[in-house]
C-alpha cells in the first residue's frame, strides 16, 4: 500500500469513528419558574390567607378549564377538546397581558428519547400558535420538551400512556 493510500484510509477510519460515538445522555432541565409571584405577603404560591392573587399561577390554574392538553398516540393536532381548554387559557393570559407562560411538551415512554423530545416540542408548539391565532402574543411564551422524562402518570398501560400524551400550560409571573 501507497503511503496516499494509507492517509486516506486513516482519515476514513478516523471519520468513521468520531461519527459513531453517542452523544452523552444529558436530561432536560428542571421546569423554568421564573421570578416567583409572590403577590403582596411574600407567599410564593400567590395566595394571600385565602385570597388569590389576581394573575398568578394559582389564579390561572383555578379560573381555566384546565391547564393541560391531551394528544392522541404520534399526534400533535389540536382537537375540539383541546380548543375549549386552549381558549379558555387564551381567554385569561388576555385579560392578563404581562403574564408569561412556559409550555412544557410531554410524550408516553414508548419511542426513542429522540423522537420523544421532538414530540413533545411539536406539541408544546401547537398550542402555543393556537394560542398566538386566539391574541397571546407569542413573546410572552416560550416552550420546552421534556420528551418522556416527567411523567404524569407511571405505568405502562394505555391509561398511563394517554395521560402522558400532554401539553401544559405553566404560568410564570
Amino acid at each position: 500500500m501507497t503511503l496516499k493510500t494509507t492517509l486516506i484510509l486513516a482519515t476514513a477510519a478516523l471519520a468513521l469513528a468520531a461519527c459513531s460515538k453517542k452523544r452523552p445522555e444529558v436530561l432536560p432541565p428542571a421546569p423554568v419558574t421564573g421570578p416567583a409571584d409572590t403577590g403582596s405577603t411574600g407567599n410564593p404560591t400567590g395566595q394571600t390567607g385565602n385570597e388569590v392573587v389576581p394573575g398568578s399561577n394559582a389564579d390561572f390554574t383555578r379560573s381555566v378549564t384546565s391547564n393541560t392538553v391531551n394528544f392522541g398516540l404520534d399526534q400533535y393536532d389540536i382537537d375540539p377538546q383541546a380548543r375549549a381548554i386552549l381558549d379558555s387559557q387564551a381567554e385569561w393570559l388576555n385579560r392578563y397581558p404581562n403574564v408569561r407562560i412556559t409550555i412544557e411538551g410531554h410524550c408516553d415512554e414508548r419511542g426513542t428519547r429522540e423522537y420523544n423530545l421532538a414530540l413533545g416540542d411539536r406539541r408544546a408548539n401547537s398550542a402555543k400558535n393556537y394560542l398566538a391565532a386566539k391574541g397571546v402574543s407569542p413573546s410572552r411564551m416560550s416552550v420546552i420538551s421534556y420528551g418522556s422524562e416527567r411523567p404524569a402518570e407511571t405505568g405502562s398501560d394505555e391509561a398511563a400512556y394517554a395521560a402522558n400524551r400532554r401539553a401544559v400550560t405553566i404560568v410564570l409571573s
